[in-house]
């Protein structure tokens, strides 16, 4: 067993993630969450000009969000497929993009290049949460703005997490993603070249025909469940399966077969 002062794999971590996000579509999912990039970039206040780079962007919602306001955008995340779905989605709506595939730990941009850094739910996932927090620091510039919207720990999502994380265990001295939806983590990430950390407790309501529909599409399409139940024997398979219902029951608010499930989360907005 790996000794708890021993520093983790991160390359080989991150590898391991790449595969994790670019199997499924994540698209069947994202695509759904854009009302919180719409709303991350009003409460950011982009102005049309401004430079945008959106970190561990997936499919792009924050990045079509920013388009749609006149920003000069780029869009990073390091998994190439879900950078071309975002591809596809700014030129059927007539959008300008700049796409690059990038490394949120290690991103390929001078200090202070750009106006505004966002990521909507994606930098949260990086294994060395320290050194993606610095990176959205370092390339924003002084007097701009980081924006964020993070799944918190007792949230629907944060939750999830928790129940598959018994079945597959996340590599150990790798802290929880659900950490950036916390205050606590915030301020120690941000505070000291922060001017102000504003964050608001938001819900997102996951809106399905049934739990069972949810089911579908997240175990066909979604990476982290449908890779854990590939890596699961039949009797695993069917409890997680079991464990995820009685969480989907237990959130769930609908009562005529649907399902809707509000998912809290921050949405941040730091000034550099």
């Amino acid at each position: 067993m790996q000794p708890s002062n021993q520093t983790p794999d991160y390359s080989a971590i991150k590898a391991k993630q790449q595969m994790v996000w670019g199997s499924g579509d994540y698209s069947q999912v994202g695509s759904t969450l854009q009302i919180t990039g719409e709303e991350l970039c009003e409460s950011m206040d982009l102005h049309s000009g401004q430079s945008v780079l959106d970190v561990a962007a997936g499919n792009g919602n924050a990045t079509m969000a920013a388009a749609r306001r006149f920003c000069e955008v780029t869009s990073t995340d390091y998994v190439e497929s879900l950078l071309n779905e975002s591809k596809n989605r700014a030129q059927a709506n007539h959008l300008a993009v700049n796409y690059q595939q990038a490394d949120a730990e290690a991103l390929p941009f001078e200090d202070e290049t750009f106006d505004n850094v966002m990521s909507t739910f994606g930098v949260m996932f990086t294994p060395n949460q320290q050194q993606s927090a610095s990176e959205l620091m370092r390339v924003c510039k002084k007097g701009g703005k980081i924006g964020m919207a993070n799944w918190t720990p007792d949230g629907f999502i944060g939750q999830l997490f928790k129940v598959i994380g018994k079945y597959n265990p996340p590599p150990q001295g790798v802290n929880s993603p659900a950490n950036w939806g916390t205050q606590d983590f915030l301020q120690q990430q941000f505070s000291e070249q922060a001017s102000n950390i504003q964050v608001n407790e938001k819900n997102y309501s996951f809106r399905y025909k049934s739990p069972q529909h949810w089911m579908e599409v997240f175990r066909n399409y979604y990476g982290p469940t449908l890779k854990t139940f590939e890596m699961l024997d039949a009797p695993q398979a069917e409890a997680l399966e079991a464990d995820i219902y009685t969480l989907l029951d237990q959130f769930n608010t609908a009562t005529d077969g649907t399902l809707v499930v509000p998912s809290k989360y921050f949405e941040v907005v730091i000034e550099k």
